[in-house]
């Protein structure tokens, strides 16, 4: 699996508008497998739950506030590189752009 970490790299989506891209990264996202959905799932909880761990830790330590916004800033970084991924492969051909 080749990992894209925008959707100006994904072959099928070049030249297109972002909007375009990401409605056609939304339809395909609905195509994944339940198996990659919860991979997919999985990966975003194993980033937002220490981000709010940390948030409760704010009463005893404030710079816990600064760790959980760090946490939460790395967020797209980390998923959005997978569910582009995933996605990509459940995208039509580029010749089929126009009959979508």
């Amino acid at each position: 699996m080749k990992f894209y970490f925008s959707t100006r790299n994904i072959p099928e989506l070049e030249g297109l508008p972002l909007a375009q891209r990401m409605q056609r990264l939304e339809r395909a996202a609905k195509k994944l497998s339940v198996p990659e959905k919860t991979l997919l799932n999985i990966l975003k909880l194993v980033v937002i739950v220490p981000a709010f761990a940390l948030l409760l830790r704010t009463a005893n330590d404030w710079t816990a506030l600064l760790w959980a916004l760090l946490v939460f800033l790395l967020y797209p970084l980390l998923v959005k590189p997978v569910q582009y991924s995933l996605s990509a492969k459940y995208l039509a051909p580029k010749d089929d752009k126009e009959h979508e």
